[in-house]
């Protein structure tokens, strides 16, 4: 097989020290030390750990690459703006570590413990941001037919696991608001509330650019995907399968209720760079060369816009 460029980088060792030195740059300029940016910082640094995990333990890619994890820094990167958001780095950090856990269950009927974190860590997200309860749903439908683990007594380890820490909300409550559940109810409030006729004109340039970016490399991976996926095995498969739908459902969800788009572009992220790695690391021709060319000249120059439209230094 032609080592092409992309492929140099692809499966380079210095690929992942590089592009993670350049996230840090891009931190500092959009301003982490003058705006203490460190919790959002350390969930990140944590997240991309975690995206090394996902692609390590699961063999995303059937070579040695570092695609998987780079690509998320460097899609998070150009989604600079979400930087300040406390709330946002959290439950990115609860996403990544529930799809961690629940493809580590992948056929295990029997994985009722892995199935009660896997909900913890969207419960624990939903604690910051509550819309996060939108996918537990989704997460069973993805038991059911990508992971297969749906069972009664997985459905019921995740009930368990959505409830635990609401449990411990609610003795806080008990002893912060004697007893006065007002708090509880202003925090489930936002769940009931749609906006109808559909508003974008609120998200902003930046992440409309974005957010089409993604999704221009969410459909180059899935063509790619589904033309080559015969060449990985089954359970690499479904779970390829699990992050095209979840995917999916998360830009249904931000074009439906386009207010929660800083919630739904980190979980796109999040799906969209294994499939955009996949794409890197396992083709090879001149087409895809310079298709991979193109594709990080666009996040470059994103990036700039984006940082220079969003900074607090520029």
């Amino acid at each position: 097989m032609i080592k092409r460029f992309q492929n140099k980088v692809a499966e380079s060792r210095f690929t992942l020290p590089a592009v993670a030195a350049y996230g840090i740059v891009i931190w500092l300029l959009c301003g982490l030390f003058p705006q203490q940016w460190w919790i959002q910082f350390v969930c990140f640094v944590l997240s991309t750990y975690l995206m090394v995990e996902l692609n390590n333990s699961n063999v995303l890619i059937r070579i040695y690459s570092r695609s998987v994890s780079a690509a998320f820094i460097i899609l998070s990167c150009i989604a600079c703006f979400l930087f300040p958001s406390l709330k946002g780095a959290f439950v990115q950090l609860c996403f990544i570590a529930s799809l961690l856990t629940l493809f580590r269950s992948y056929q295990d009927k029997e994985s009722v413990g892995l199935t009660f974190y896997t909900f913890v860590f969207l419960s624990l997200g939903s604690l910051m941001e509550v819309h996060t309860l939108w996918f537990i749903p989704i997460y069973w439908i993805m038991m059911m037919f990508f992971v297969f683990t749906l069972t009664g007594r997985t459905f019921l380890a995740s009930l368990l696991g959505i409830l635990l820490p609401y449990w411990g909300l609610l003795a806080w409550i008990l002893w912060r608001y004697e007893g006065d559940f007002e708090p509880l109810w202003q925090h489930f409030e936002p769940l009931a509330d749609f906006q109808f006729p559909f508003d974008y004109t609120t998200i902003g340039l930046p992440r409309i650019l974005t957010f089409a970016f993604l999704v221009g490399l969410f459909v180059t991976g899935l063509i790619h995907y589904l033309r080559t996926s015969f060449n990985d095995k089954i359970r690499i498969r479904q779970i390829y399968y699990t992050l095209i739908f979840l995917d999916i459902v998360a830009m249904v969800f931000l074009l439906a209720q386009p207010q929660h788009e800083d919630l739904m572009l980190r979980v796109i992220i999040i799906t969209t760079s294994p499939l955009i790695g996949h794409f890197v690391s396992l083709t090879c021709t001149r087409l895809t060369n310079v298709a991979f060319c193109v594709i990080l000249g666009i996040s470059l120059l994103l990036t700039a816009y984006t940082l220079w439209s969003s900074s607090f230094i520029f």
